[in-house]
């Protein structure tokens, strides 16, 4: 069994674009969230011969390339403040000078990003709008002599990374409102034939403090069912393991299962303030412990920050967690357990969890 960890970190990162290493949390593995995990979550999968997009989107597509509006920001907006800052972006919080409506307007520089590429995110992004769960666009994508941009309703409470606590998590309630309202979201991605490809907390903007109504965000990794992806950078703790340990040079097809993977991290994070790991690798120890668990289903090998949890939470993290993706729950498969307890109760203290 691995040493726990030691020290505590500092607060999440509270922006809806968090810049690459300010964002963290505790791994059971380190004492710091992996810094780079972000840009790695970017970076570490590339699509190799996607399968074609769906007409509509490819229509879509060619409209909003004919149709973009140029102009200069300052022209049509004010800008009030930054919301938040990323490798690849940031966004403003802006209103529109003759309505006085508050927008958020994400901005891409020009210099660094192609036009296809920001089209492909802005138009993934309209075409799923109108879901509850996913965050509202007005339509409108501009051009301006530095930047590309679009914009999109502002959540003023930041987002999910900035409400977890290291080594503890958000409280339970909370927890259960993301977690039906991310299976709405997810299900209706799935069902349009995509893969999101990003779940993780920093994609998740908060509406209240309560998480009674947060809402997905940022799709420029979203791609059609069976993409296939190659891997080019390091592992992160949301990557699934198929993707991992893949030694396919033709890319992995991308299917609904690697979401399910990524939302069962999540969860986790969500209810003990912890990364389960820092990659889904045999040579990470604390993976290798849950996949001891896995394989057995022992409750002797269950890995030592599991056991802050209940049975009932336990097992349908074990489903999203499957290491063979056929038979990997989908993300709906964690409703059947929102009716359960997921914490062990309030007397099961935090040292307890942590030491040896």
């Amino acid at each position: 069994m691995p040493g726990s960890p030691s020290g505590c970190l500092t607060q999440p990162g509270s922006s809806p674009e968090a810049a690459e290493g300010e964002s963290r949390l505790p791994t059971a593995v380190c004492p710091a969230l992996l810094e780079k995990s972000s840009a790695m979550a970017e970076n570490s999968a590339v699509a190799v011969a996607p399968t074609a997009a769906p007409t509509m989107l490819e229509e879509l597509l060619e409209i909003t390339a004919q149709s973009l509006v140029r102009t200069e920001v300052a022209e049509h907006y004010e800008v009030i403040r930054e919301l938040g800052r990323g490798k690849y972006g940031h966004v403003m919080l802006v209103t529109h000078r003759q309505r006085g409506t508050p927008m958020a307007l994400k901005l891409l520089p020009k210099a660094s990003t192609k036009l296809h590429t920001f089209l492909y995110e802005y138009c993934v992004a309209l075409s799923l709008a109108t879901h509850p769960a996913i965050i509202g666009m007005f339509g409108i994508a501009i051009e301006s002599s530095q930047y590309y941009g679009f914009l999109y309703e502002p959540a003023m409470h930041k987002d999910l990374i900035s409400i977890i606590k290291p080594r503890d998590g958000i409280p339970e309630p909370a927890a259960k409102h993301c977690a039906k309202q991310l299976v709405s979201a997810l299900e209706f991605i799935h069902s349009r034939g995509l893969v999101y490809r990003d779940v993780k907390p920093e994609n998740v903007l908060l509406f209240d403090p309560e998480c009674r109504r947060i809402k997905l965000t940022d799709f420029g990794l979203t791609r059609p069912k069976g993409t296939k992806l190659k891997l080019v950078a390091g592992v992160i703790p949301y990557t699934a393991p198929e993707l991992s340990n893949t030694t396919d040079a033709q890319g992995v097809p991308i299917d609904a299962s690697m979401d399910a993977w990524a939302f069962g991290v999540l969860l986790f994070c969500l209810l003990t303030g912890y990364f389960p790991w820092e990659q889904s690798l045999p040579k990470d120890p604390f993976f290798e412990d849950f996949m001891l668990w896995q394989e057995t289903g022992l409750e002797e090998n269950l890995p030592r920050h599991w056991k802050r949890l209940t049975a009932e939470a336990a097992l349908m993290l074990r489903s999203l967690l499957a290491l063979d993706p056929a038979k990997r729950c989908p993300v709906g498969g964690a409703l059947r357990y929102v009716d359960c307890p997921w914490r062990q109760d309030e007397g099961h203290s935090e040292e307890a969890a942590v030491k040896p």
